[in-house]
């Protein structure tokens, strides 16, 4: 079976970081978005995936190449215009074939691998196959009516949901899947929804899994949905003891930190979990918690916790705790004056520079 990635979407809900950045390449744990969800797909016996982009001068193209890196063979598919999640499955036929095929959004992170929902697919007795995720507040997403182990009804941000079983971005289809986007019209904002599509194929028949997701599972579309999925993956790592090295010089290194090469720690503290790219220079600082820090980045006195720092960075002399912040590539956030107050938050784009 094949599979396919969407991810040509524009990230508006995470501006300013995607005026540069596509969203699926926002790192969470020092990993691009995109890369959990072509981990999962290899381990699930998808190796040969289809990804939706807007343009093939995309960064994400360039990152990703032929996917070989990551044991894959990727292949790039254009979307000019954004036509809803319907509309890119559709262009994605020649690609797939007559197969059955998994498609995922990009921009999605779970606990659970479904590596059992993917291997099992082609010789099960289902038209299609959709995730579904608890969630608190049902009116903010397509919701699921089940029955059983099948979906009877699909209803996209009802008033009065039916229950609290979210469609979270994992699919699994077969080629029906593609009459049904047929039959369908647009929607009110003019999109083509995979949800109606669903809903079609239940009409006319179609047995539809539905498959309950374990653990959590995050929509990382805005910036404090990044902030905790950074948390959630960081909190999943195993016990490891505190790394030594010659470059950590005087300083307090917890458990479960994962330090890359030639990182230097000079008199500072790193309390776990936390993640640190290669080529950091840390010192006189501050490391708390949830915490990733990107590669070639600086940090001098300074505290921070809970928060992405991504590479090439600068945070130096910033009086006061950084907290659940996102900072993007090329960063500087530096010290012009004492007077500051104790916890200072941001969401900056690629080459922002702040002066406190």
């Amino acid at each position: 079976m094949r599979a396919i990635i969407l991810a040509a979407g524009q990230g508006t809900r995470l501006r300013p970081v995607t005026l540069t950045m596509p969203k699926p390449l926002v790192p969470v744990a020092n990993k691009p978005l995109l890369h959990y969800a072509i981990d999962m797909m290899r381990d699930g016996g998808l190796t040969d995936i289809g990804i939706v982009v807007n343009s093939l001068e995309s960064p994400i193209c360039a990152q990703l190449n032929d996917g070989s890196t990551l044991g894959v063979n990727v292949h790039y598919i254009v979307q000019e215009e954004q036509r809803g999640l319907a509309h890119a499955a559709s262009l994605c036929r020649s690609f797939v074939g007559d197969e059955p095929f998994g498609m995922f959004l990009g921009d999605n992170i779970f606990q659970d691998k479904m590596t059992e929902l993917m291997r099992q697919f082609e010789s099960s007795p289902y038209d299609a196959a959709v995730a579904l995720g608890e969630v608190s507040d049902p009116t903010r997403f397509g919701i699921a009516e089940i029955e059983g182990d099948k979906i009877r009804r699909v209803v996209e941000k009802p008033k009065e949901p039916p229950s609290n079983l979210a469609i979270s971005g994992v699919y699994m289809f077969r080629k029906s899947i593609f009459d049904a986007i047929a039959n369908i019209k647009p929607s009110k904002r003019n999109e083509l929804e995979i949800t109606d599509a669903i809903q079609y194929l239940i009409t006319h028949n179609g047995n539809v899994q539905a498959y309950k997701i374990q653990g959590w599972w995050i929509d990382a579309g805005k910036p404090d949905a990044i902030i905790q999925a950074n948390q959630l993956v960081l909190g999943d790592l195993p016990f490891s003891p505190s790394p030594e090295s010659e470059h950590f010089v005087q300083s307090d290194i917890s458990h479960r930190v994962i330090i890359g090469e030639n990182t230097k720690v000079i008199n500072s503290v790193i309390r776990g979990p936390a993640i640190i790219g290669k080529n950091v220079t840390i010192q006189d600082s501050y490391v708390g918690p949830y915490t990733s820090i990107g590669d070639n980045s600086v940090i001098e006195n300074s505290e921070l916790d809970a928060s992405i720092v991504m590479k090439d960075c600068v945070l130096r002399s910033i009086s006061g705790r950084i907290d659940s912040s996102l900072l993007a590539d090329s960063s500087e956030v530096t010290s012009a004056s004492k007077k500051l107050p104790a916890v200072h938050r941001f969401i900056l784009a690629e080459n922002s520079y702040v002066q406190l």
